[in-house]
């Protein structure tokens, strides 16, 4: 039988798996990443979620979360969420970037 101690070292050992095998799948690489003064944040609306990752770790209020009608015929959705950028706010850190599950995020020159 299994102890307690050994599960939660199993699925310690899985989580940190899956996490290292979905940073590598990333098409953004923190080193390769531009930033600083001279770029600001802009957002792929397609692409973004509205999961609010990046308003979470946005230290300079610079993102804004705007409601977006979601015409489906499958399902009636009145709203998605969608994020929008502050350019005169954005100091250029990457943070947003990084932690965008989506990849909707990139960095351009201002």
């Amino acid at each position: 039988m299994t102890s307690a101690d050994e599960l939660k070292k199993r699925r310690q050992k899985e989580a940190l798996r899956i996490r290292t095998s979905l940073n590598r799948q990333r098409s953004v690489q923190h080193s390769t990443l531009k930033g600083g003064e001279n770029t600001v944040a802009f957002v792929e609306e397609r692409l973004c979620i509205g999961c609010d990752q990046c308003d979470i770790v946005c230290d300079d209020d610079a993102i804004e979360l705007y409601k977006v009608p979601m015409l489906s015929p499958l399902m009636n959705v009145e709203s998605n969420r969608k994020a929008k950028i502050v350019r005169d706010a954005c100091t250029g850190c990457r943070l947003c970037v990084l932690a965008c599950p989506t990849d909707a995020i990139s960095m351009i020159d201002r």
